[in-house]
């Protein structure tokens, strides 16, 4: 799901920005798959705290069948737009 190389380049760019230094006894490389396993537990967490309330405790089907017909909605609105939209000649 995430990218290492965009992690790095991420970490990269916000120390800097920040103006934080690492330590000398602390490889870039570790820091970097440090926070990426951070990232992915905190993400699984994320997971599992959404799965419970798009469920909640009683599992709300019309709520859910709700929430099916506005994404689909959504998603034919934007296929319209595609289908209907005309190229610009150059």
């Amino acid at each position: 799901m995430f990218d290492k190389g965009i992690v790095r380049w991420f970490l990269e760019e916000k120390l800097e920005e920040y103006e934080i230094e690492i330590p000398k006894d602390i490889d870039f490389d570790d820091l970097v798959e440090a926070f990426y396993q951070y990232l992915w537990d905190d993400y699984y967490e994320w997971l599992k705290d959404n799965f419970k309330c798009f469920f909640s405790v009683d599992h709300d089907w019309d709520w859910i069948r709700d929430r099916i017909k506005r994404v689909k909605e959504k998603q034919n609105i934007r296929s319209d737009r595609k289908r209907t939209h005309k190229r610009r000649k150059r």
